[in-house]
């Protein structure tokens, strides 16, 4: 469930667009205004607001927004000012200038979006970058990381819920074959994770666990500091339980030596519409503390009115 919450009435977008107009004028910014609207809106109505913006002041309101504010607070505001599909594609083209073996973005973006989804962000990425996400992918990355993510960006899954018993079988017998003989890159394993549906896949791992017994993220740990392993247990957690994966994201951004801000403002932007308020809920049972709280904790500011906003905090 997305955590989002959105006025039952709201301004017409050219009445948002003046507002944050003035929000901009004068003596300082009123940071307060730009979050009361933009942190309350939905993808379309910001959508609406962008070109209210342009119509009435002949200027992008993203540009206007990188005038006026700066930090965290800029980058949270901005990530969410973009339609969903712009937003990936701008987080996959950063991921890829600066890729890293243990930067999992990439992964986020092809395994917990739908195919519908994934699609239309390589649609924007080529119309923002005029390249393809798959070429810059490819051009980007080597080696054993090349050959799972290229495939990844670029499936189109089936998105039913039929399954193939026998198949799901035979290809969990087929994972455990080359995890056991340690052949993490074999062609046949990365072929199931890119392309199977899943609903498919899913099944390949619940009968994994059953004839094998242990999860396959399990025997995908033998060595828990290879970054290529890590992708792997990513993949297939994005898959079949991305709420836990999100929950765990923004559990290490905020746990570990100072705040993550990226890692904990890309998942508050990108899950706020999805299942933000799901992934919350797995924070407080795994951590014992609610989200909103943790936040309070480790952040400050306008940034941190901002993520409170979209973690459904009232206006």
């Amino acid at each position: 469930m997305a955590s989002l919450k959105v006025p039952a009435t709201v301004p017409s977008p050219s009445e948002d667009a003046e507002q944050l107009r003035k929000a901009f004028e004068g003596w300082g910014t009123n940071e307060g205004l730009i979050i009361s609207i933009l942190g309350h809106r939905s993808a379309a109505q910001r959508r609406a607001i962008r070109q209210a913006y342009r119509q009435s002041y002949n200027e992008e309101l993203l540009k206007a927004l990188d005038g006026e504010i700066s930090g965290d607070f800029e980058r949270a505001v901005l990530l969410w000012t973009l339609d969903p599909a712009e937003r990936d594609a701008w987080l996959a083209n950063e991921a890829v200038r600066k890729w890293r073996p243990e930067n999992r973005v990439l992964i986020e973006i092809a395994c917990a979006r739908s195919s519908g989804e994934l699609f239309a962000v390589r649609q924007a990425y080529h119309a923002r970058f005029k390249r393809s996400l798959e070429e810059d992918v490819a051009a980007h990355t080597t080696g054993d990381f090349r050959k799972l993510l290229v495939p990844l960006v670029s499936a189109y899954r089936y998105e039913g819920e039929e399954i193939n018993l026998t198949l799901a079988k035979s290809e969990a017998r087929m994972l455990h074959e080359k995890i056991s003989d340690k052949a993490y890159n074999h062609e046949e394993l990365i072929r199931i994770l890119t392309t199977r549906s899943k609903a498919q896949l899913i099944k390949t791992f619940n009968h994994y666990n059953d004839e094998f017994g242990k999860p396959v993220n399990k025997d995908l740990k033998s060595d828990p500091k290879d970054d290529f392993l890590a992708a792997l247990r990513a993949t297939i957690r994005c898959i079949c339980c991305p709420e836990r994966y999100f929950e765990k994201v923004i559990r290490l951004a905020i746990n570990g030596l100072g705040t993550d801000e990226n890692a904990l403002t890309r998942v508050i932007t990108i899950r706020a519409e999805v299942d933000l308020k799901v992934i919350a809920e797995v924070y407080q049972k795994r951590n014992s503390m609610p989200l909103e709280r943790a936040i309070k904790g480790d952040t400050s500011g306008d940034y941190e009115a901002m993520l409170l906003a979209l973690l459904g905090q009232e206006a």
